[in-house]
């Protein structure tokens, strides 16, 4: 039997979403598997001891990292250079898995948090929206009229920081981040990416992305 890639994803969570982008961008088939994070099937569990989506289970591995996801299948092919990027770029990335996460988390979830302001938490995050909204000032993505793998690895979590309360999200002084993420969330890739399927069970007629 033929190996092929299955992928392990859940439709919102922004780890999986920029894997599944990286994926459609460079044409790799892969089995998807969608689940609900609260029933995981056993199977997935098996292939992701860890619990967390998103997971790539190749021939010989699994790749259990959202960013470790995208490097691998853009190295299959990269169609549209979005390894073609300064360092800098991947410093963004750092700073939005790292810092920019935390204060999403401490917004969006406060009642986990009891012991930290929720004001000031958005505050951090806001700080670091507004170096990225000068960052793009004049420019349509990060690092000029193309996308790279920068875009994609942030924009699902500006997206889910923005539609904690977009309202206040679209009132602030960020028009570049604002138009940044509008041109991601009309995309194409953005309309499929967020396709509906229904939870993985045993026996299932696999799901084909990127058939």
């Amino acid at each position: 039997m033929t190996h092929h890639p299955i992928l392990w994803t859940f439709r919102r969570c922004p780890y999986a979403m920029r894997a599944r982008l990286a994926l459609a961008s460079a044409g790799v088939k892969v089995e998807l598997r969608e689940i609900h994070l609260k029933d995981k099937p056993r199977t997935f569990l098996q292939t992701s001891p860890s619990g967390t989506v998103p997971a790539l289970r190749l021939e010989n591995q699994v790749l259990g990292e959202s960013l470790d996801i995208m490097i691998w299948a853009l190295k299959q092919n990269d169609p549209k250079r979005l390894l073609d990027m300064p360092q800098e770029g991947w410093e963004l990335i750092a700073v939005n898995d790292g810092p920019f996460k935390a204060a999403l988390d401490h917004t969006k979830y406060a009642s986990r948090y009891p012991d930290l302001d929720k004001v000031a938490e958005r505050g951090k995050a806001a700080s670091y929206l507004l170096s990225l909204d000068e960052r793009l000032f004049g420019k349509l993505w990060l690092f000029g009229d193309r996308p790279t793998i920068a875009d994609l690895a942030l924009l699902p979590f500006v997206r889910q920081f923005a539609h904690i309360d977009k309202e206040w999200f679209d009132a602030q002084p960020w028009p570049s981040s604002i138009a940044w993420l509008d041109r991601f969330l009309e995309s194409e890739s953005f309309v499929r990416l967020m396709n509906k399927y229904s939870p993985w069970a045993e026996g299932d007629a696999p799901i084909w992305f990127n058939a």
